[in-house]
């Protein structure tokens, strides 16, 4: 089974963060879900925004680092929309890592990395406000040009952050259909 460290959103660790880690847990992965925001949590993305700004990026991505201290260094990368952009930082001081999970937003491939054969996956929403149909493209160019085996999804009808069962963008079919896939990777990990 795999280590995983999964990277809250910008809302701050919250229970859809805390469920998918206990999902992957019950699958028998070992699962690790820091709290970058030290307890912190956000009611609206503008809230979170600003909590994010107010902690600092440079002491939100040290945590990261601090919590991927003691994990293997295979461990897979997953990362919640703003914490696609935390795997994004630390990914480059990865090089052994199995895999990198990217749910609601895409991350820059590391360049200089040797990345060939490297598995990911993009997951994200097509009615999804942050990123348009180009950024995709991009994200899957770059990780073929890098020699990656990169999946993207692109869930029909789906807003930004559509697996938290919370939120408006809420989608029970897609979310579904994401943890099959990302449980299905984690297994082949």
């Amino acid at each position: 089974m795999a280590s995983v460290v999964l990277f809250h959103s910008v809302l701050g660790l919250r229970p859809v963060e805390l469920a998918a880690a206990e999902r992957l847990r019950v699958a028998g992965h070992s699962v690790a879900a820091p709290d970058l925001y030290d307890g912190a949590i956000a009611d609206t993305i503008d809230d979170g925004m600003k909590l994010m700004e107010d902690i600092g990026w440079d002491r939100i991505c040290q945590r990261a680092r601090a919590a991927l201290s003691g994990l293997p260094a295979s461990t897979v990368l997953v990362g919640f929309s703003m914490g696609c952009g935390v795997v994004a930082s630390v990914w480059p001081e990865r090089p052994e890592t199995r895999g990198v999970l990217l749910l609601h937003a895409p991350a820059d491939v590391p360049a200089g990395m040797n990345l060939k054969g490297l598995r990911a996956q993009l997951h994200v929403g097509e009615r999804d406000d942050f990123w348009t149909p180009e950024d995709l493209r991009r994200w899957q160019m770059a990780a073929e040009l890098a020699g990656m085996a990169a999946e993207l999804f692109v869930y029909p009808g789906a807003g930004h952050f559509y697996t938290d069962p919370s939120l408006a963008d809420y989608q029970v079919l897609a979310a579904d259909q994401t943890w099959q896939r990302v449980l299905r990777f984690l297994d082949e990990a």
